[in-house]
């Protein structure tokens, strides 16, 4: 029997505000144990959670970019669970009424672009952090991320595969940075995904038992952990098993995955309204006050590079990776109105030297100026492109500007064409067999003379001034 797949997604995305979601307490990460934490969101006895605003508009702003309906009202209740690492002893989450609802995602997969659909998104705390002892039996428990704001973007079960999954990950993830309400930073834990996987016969629209996969940390694991869980439900079901409804953890260096414990359903957390905390009123008006700050979407952008700069879509996909790469090439644009050559020198040059240096756009040393003032004098001819490669490469290490390196290095390109015709004349001369060859057809001795005239001016001359002057001398 022929298996399909369905896999719904849980996104939880950490907010980049200050402060946590009840209370003051920083968010910041790496701080030491347990530093970050007051009465709130240790949960004692008596205290009051005061709802931060600011996580409400940057859930409001993922909500609209994800085409999302935004309910009016919407409540915070408690999700009771005991772990030592929720000090409470329940997380303040929402769940009957979410502020959120029925949006979607595009994603372009193999076969063209597909939608995904996204049942929910709402708000919530984080628990703390579990740090177990490699060396003895002794867990240590750090409560910094206690109270912390995430947002869950829950899916609908439209995922049919692991690369579909992948990619509406990439999509979610792109969006919540360019939104700048996540940095996105899988390993720190502010982008997380758990996955519920199921397998039912192809054609059927009844859906099988499913397994929950956590602990996955980045694109390619929950690929990998996908791919197996499919095998694996495949193998059981092939062999006339049942699968458990189960939570499971992915062990990335295995490449396998282990049970964890039993699959809760919602009713096993006694959902109930948090008396603590008013109903959350969203109105018309704050609604729009919020889609005005919306940046353009990566994929939009996507498609105006290429309707608008005429640049390939592969290059409009690299230059769009980040806001604020996109942000830097389009302003190499504006000043240089050289869409292509910007796009070559971009993602060339530039994401070299910051991948090599493990370094953001924003800390890159040459400014959208400098480099669109580089481009021009390679327009004007001032320069070759071989020139710029070592002008560029001062320019990165010492944050000069092009024009001064030029000068300071004595790279000016030769274009007078009386000095460079008498620098050819002689060339010719010191070479009467080649002469001789090219003469009697041989045109691949042209190359000769060129490589030859580029010694003789120490690679300063317009190499196309050279091959123009060099057809009209060598022809006698």
């Amino acid at each position: 029997m022929e298996y399909e797949p369905v896999i719904g997604l849980e996104v939880h995305a950490q907010l980049l505000t200050d402060a946590k979601i009840f209370c003051g307490c920083s968010t910041k990460f790496g701080a030491a144990p347990n530093s970050h934490t007051c009465p709130i969101c240790l949960g004692m006895p008596g205290v009051l959670p005061v709802l931060n605003k600011k996580v409400v508009e940057f859930m409001m702003k993922m909500a609209l970019a994800t085409n999302c309906r935004l309910n009016r009202g919407c409540l915070f209740a408690r999700k009771n669970y005991f772990y030592p690492d929720l000090p409470k002893g329940y997380q303040i989450s929402q769940y009957a009424q979410p502020p959120a609802e029925h949006g979607w995602v595009e994603v372009e997969i193999a076969g063209g672009k597909k939608r995904i659909g996204i049942t929910r998104i709402h708000m919530e705390e984080d628990a703390g952090k579990l740090m177990h002892d490699e060396f003895s039996p002794v867990s240590r428990v750090d409560l910094n991320r206690t109270g912390v704001p995430l947002i869950e973007i829950v899916s609908e079960p439209d995922i049919r595969g692991a690369e579909e999954a992948a990619a509406y990950l990439r999509r979610l993830h792109e969006t919540l940075v360019y939104l700048e309400i996540c940095d996105g930073n899988m390993e720190e834990g502010s982008f997380r995904c758990d996955a519920n996987v199921s397998l039912r016969p192809k054609g059927s629209e009844t859906f099988g038992t499913r397994a929950e996969l956590k602990n996955m940390n980045s694109f390619r694991n929950v690929q990998r952990a996908l791919e197996y869980e499919i095998k694996r439900q495949q193998y059981l079901l092939e062999g006339g098993g049942s699968v458990v409804q189960e939570t499971r953890l992915w062990d990335d260096t295995a490449g396998v995955s282990h049970p964890m414990r039993g699959k809760e359903e919602a009713h096993d957390y006694r959902y109930f309204p948090d008396p603590d905390l008013v109903p959350v009123v969203i109105d018309d008006a704050w609604v729009e006050a919020v889609r005005q700050t919306l940046p353009e979407l990566p994929l939009e952008r996507r498609e105006r590079f290429v309707r608008d700069y005429q640049i390939p879509a592969y290059d409009a996909g690299v230059l769009t990776a980040s806001r604020q790469l996109a942000d830097y090439y389009e302003e190499v644009v504006r000043l240089s109105a050289e869409p292509k050559l910007a796009s070559n020198w971009v993602m060339g040059e530039i994401l070299r030297f910051l991948n090599e240096d493990k370094k953001e756009i924003r800390a890159c040393p040459i400014t959208p100026a400098a480099l669109a003032e580089l481009i021009s004098l390679i327009k004007e001819g001032q320069i070759s492109g071989k020139m710029a490669k070592e002008v560029v490469d001062q320019m990165y290490r010492t944050g000069a500007a092009p024009g001064a390196i030029i000068k300071e290095k004595g790279l000016v390109q030769i274009t007078d064409e009386a000095a460079l015709s008498a620098t050819i004349a002689a060339v010719i001369a010191a070479n009467p067999g080649q002469l001789a060859q090219y003469r009697a057809g041989k045109e691949k001795v042209f190359g000769f003379f060129v490589g030859q005239v580029m010694k003789a001016t120490q690679g300063k001359a317009n190499p196309q001034l050279i091959n123009d002057l060099l057809k009209k001398m060598l022809a006698g």
